[in-house]
């Protein structure tokens, strides 16, 4: 190694890729503190000494015909960070996340000689599997946070570090029911439910009559039971406000409130949850959990074409059986739903076996994501294997 401070160059796209550099960031200044950063990011990434060239709402845009209206703003951009990262010659060039973006610049720099990374796999293993080969085009390493995720890469010969989840590290191995009760106000002998139906406003609208309608179900045959529903945002809030104003028999046991979805999950014997990370959350909180998702009939059809997996929840997918009910479309129906529920809230005997198995689970994601990353990110830099300790196990549940 030369004595000239190590450069790292980082691209982010979002706010949830700027918490991730921040994290990186700063393990990597453990070990090297002369270190220099430059790319794209956040407050957090700048806070920390990155030179930020644009800044970080440059790469967030959402929806086709969003990112078609900005393409040639984005090609401009992404031209732009290609040549200053060239002229600044990095020691390695890291996209975190935004793939549709940073996995072309990826490309082009590699092919130029750089080494480069990407940090958070795309869902390469659920669908368009064919992207495989580009990313192998693109990347010296792989850091992925699922070991399923590592799993794949490893069968198409693509170098990958397991580095574990950064959720997994934010959430305690134990947590308090009784605790999480009290805070929310919640009786402590009483049965729970958490209902989380979404954080976007379509999934609001395709599952919070359904799921309403099997709480209804529920709590006619169950009268001590009570449901607290944590809205995502303040317009989530006011949509499920008014699907509860049209059903006022439910307002003697349902607790609406604003956020606080993990110390819902925690005070709940079990959880009703669209798919998603909600559903790794709950992984995370040791909850029994039910997954239903619904979507357009169109929508439904393409991914049924498109999507080749066995499960869509993160917990199937970690274990690879089937721990979690999955419902989707259909099968999402208010009478399924009420029917899967309340065989969780009868079984607590079988709720506590999932539990532990769900505390297991997380201890294996449980890993140090940012440290890992960051020895990963160092054994690339110095032309090393990635180490063994980050790349095992990718099989293991």
């Amino acid at each position: 190694m030369t004595n000239q401070p190590l450069k790292v160059y980082l691209v982010a796209g979002e706010l949830s890729g700027d918490l991730l550099g921040t994290g990186l960031m700063q393990s990597l200044k453990a070990r090297h503190p002369d270190i220099l950063f430059r790319g794209i990011g956040g407050p957090g990434m700048v806070s920390e000494g990155l030179d930020s060239r644009y800044p970080l709402e440059t790469l967030s845009v959402m929806g086709l015909v969003e990112v078609l209206r900005h393409l040639p703003r984005l090609i401009g951009v992404r031209r732009a960070l290609r040549r200053d990262a060239l002229a600044w010659n990095p020691d390695v060039m890291i996209g975190i996340d935004a793939p549709d973006f940073n996995l072309g610049l990826e490309r082009a720099l590699r092919r130029a000689g750089m080494t480069t990374a990407h940090y958070v796999s795309p869902s390469v293993w659920a669908w368009r599997q064919g992207r495989i080969k580009g990313i192998a085009r693109a990347v010296d390493a792989m850091l992925t946070f699922l070991p399923f995720e590592a799993a794949f890469y490893r069968r198409h010969r693509v170098p990958v570090a397991y580095v574990g989840h950064p959720l997994a590290d934010e959430l305690p191995l134990d947590n308090d029911r009784r605790q999480a009760r009290e805070t929310l106000g919640l009786a402590d002998d009483a049965p729970i439910l958490a209902v989380l139906p979404g954080s976007r406003a379509n999934e609001i609208r395709y599952h919070g009559p359904t799921f309403l309608d099997a709480v209804e179900r529920l709590v006619a045959n169950r009268p001590t039971l009570h449901v607290v529903i944590p809205a995502a945002t303040p317009q989530r809030h006011q949509e499920l406000a008014e699907l509860l104003a049209q059903r006022p028999a439910l307002a003697r046991c349902v607790t609406l409130c604003e956020g606080d979805a993990r110390r819902a999950m925690v005070a709940a014997d079990a959880v009703l949850l669209a798919s998603g990370t909600a559903a790794l959350e709950a992984m995370l909180c040791h909850r029994s959990m039910v997954v239903a998702y619904k979507m357009a009939p169109m929508t439904h059809r393409l991914a049924r074409w498109l999507v080749k997996t066995d499960w869509i929840s993160l917990p199937n997918l970690i274990a690879r059986e089937d721990l979690v009910p999955e419902l989707i479309q259909e099968d999402a129906n208010a009478e399924s739903i009420a029917d899967h529920l309340s065989s969780l809230l009868d079984d607590e005997q079988a709720r506590h076996v999932r539990e532990r198995r769900f505390a297991s689970m997380h201890a294996e994601l449980q890993r140090g994501a940012s440290e890992r990353a960051a020895d990963a990110v160092t054994a690339l830099i110095e032309g090393r294997s990635l180490p063994d300790s980050l790349a095992d196990d990718g099989e293991r549940p």
